[in-house]
């Protein structure tokens, strides 16, 4: 089993920048394919980006590539999403998830564990 932290969230105006942060203990962290997720109040959760266990492999969801980063660490087993040019769209909740399988799977059905989530907010 393993946990999930992120960190990272606030308030960002429009075109600006922020880095979230998911730090995982427990099990080994190479044993596992992590993922950001987001939720506003009121919808379903949403893939973002996901990265395969040694980061070779990652996928975006069409609205944020170009902007988004997801990479990772596996030394500090942590992994990071960079937001760059962010919109009021990108306003949400965002979880950090991490799955058993080698994947860079969207279908949230397939992450076995997930963090709190950390609120970004983006101001136009």
């Amino acid at each position: 089993q393993v946990q999930l932290v992120e960190s990272g969230g606030g308030l960002v105006q429009a075109g600006g920048s922020l880095r979230l942060s998911c730090a995982a203990s427990g099990r080994t962290f190479t044993g596992y394919s992590m993922a950001w997720f987001r939720q506003v109040p009121g919808k379903e959760r949403n893939f973002v980006a996901a990265i395969s266990r040694d980061g070779s492999s990652t996928r975006y969801t069409h609205s944020v590539k170009g902007r988004f980063t997801i990479s990772r660490d596996n030394a500090k087993n942590t992994v990071y999403l960079q937001m760059n040019t962010v919109k009021p769209e990108d306003t949400a909740v965002y979880y950090c998830a991490a799955s058993e399988a080698n994947t860079v799977a969207t279908a949230d059905i397939v992450y076995d564990y997930w963090g709190q989530g950390t609120q970004v907010t983006v101001s136009s």
